[in-house]
């Protein structure tokens, strides 16, 4: 499995997490953009860690790189601070940057074949990639849609998502029909983010590029979390599903490659577009005067 899971946990590490940070808005406590600068450098003993033998070394390298989540989920408090906001967008947000802790944490103890909390050392694996897509990119683009469009659907996206992520990180420690229960609320915030990836794509988007990544962000997006809620309801039931290799192949690779990517190149692209100043109109072109013969 790892060969399937680490390219997607760098992708993760690497590039989702510091361009996802770019896209924020808003007041920067004063170490955010030295730790987003530094964050590819942070990253590389993480890294470096899931292709070495479970070990000691590993751990403490996979430890350098959960420190720096932990500095970052410590940029939370920090913005509510200085925000002093609890609105929807603002919530999705401070999920967005506490996420990542929860997957350093996995990465140690995985790295150090410790059970933690008693979780197998593949839920482990895996729960490194799902705190960085479906916790960090997820609850980001829930925030971004919702500053794009702040009417009943994307309020709702900005709170289920989080809550979602949260009941099905409790439903690890409670059982199957809790984490059902997330899946369900998870999915249901989801659905509304490709609602309003779909319209931002109509009314924002201005060429076929960023059109086109948007509608496979939006589209991939359903998918991906039809599958996740199969998976949560067979193992809740014991109703047929995919096994836990197949849903990481189809529903992980899906979330991080076709929803993630898509989403936040999209979203740089329109970032872009409205940061670009606007060129002076060229100068009237006028013919010249011709003097009449005297």
């Amino acid at each position: 499995m790892s060969l399937l899971v680490n390219p997607v946990v760098m992708i993760g590490m690497f590039w989702v997490v510091p361009t996802g940070l770019a896209l924020l808005d808003g007041p920067r406590p004063p170490g955010w953009d030295p730790l987003r600068r530094a964050w590819p450098l942070l990253a590389a003993p993480g890294a470096l860690a899931l292709w070495l033998p479970r070990s000691g070394l590993a751990a403490g390298l996979a430890a350098v790189y959960a420190l720096a989540t932990l500095a970052l989920a410590l940029q939370a408090p920090a913005r509510l601070t200085l925000t002093r906001s609890l609105r929807p967008r603002e919530i999705a947000v401070l999920t967005s940057l506490v996420a990542p802790s929860v997957a350093g944490a996995a990465l140690v103890a995985e790295r150090a074949a410790y059970p933690f909390f008693g979780f197998e050392l593949d839920m482990l694996a895996l729960t490194v990639p799902h705190f960085h897509f479906a916790g960090f990119a997820a609850a980001l683009v829930a925030g971004l849609v919702c500053r794009a469009d702040d009417g009943p659907t994307a309020r709702f996206a900005a709170l289920s998502v989080p809550a979602g992520t949260l009941l099905v990180l409790l439903g690890y420690f409670v059982d199957d029909w809790a984490e059902l229960v997330g899946a369900v609320v998870l999915t249901a915030g989801m659905a509304a983010v490709a609602v309003l990836t779909l319209r931002e794509r109509r009314e924002l988007a201005a060429d076929r590029l960023t059109r086109g990544l948007l509608a496979v962000s939006a589209l991939v997006l359903v998918v991906t979390m039809l599958l996740a809620l199969s998976w949560a309801l067979g193992e809740a039931t014991g109703l047929p599903h995919l096994g836990l290799t197949w849903t990481a192949a189809t529903h992980g690779l899906g979330n991080a490659l076709g929803f993630t990517v898509c989403a936040l190149l999209a979203r740089r692209r329109l970032q872009a577009d409205r940061t670009a100043p606007l060129l002076p109109a060229p100068p009237l072109q006028t013919r010249p005067r011709t003097e009449l013969p005297a």
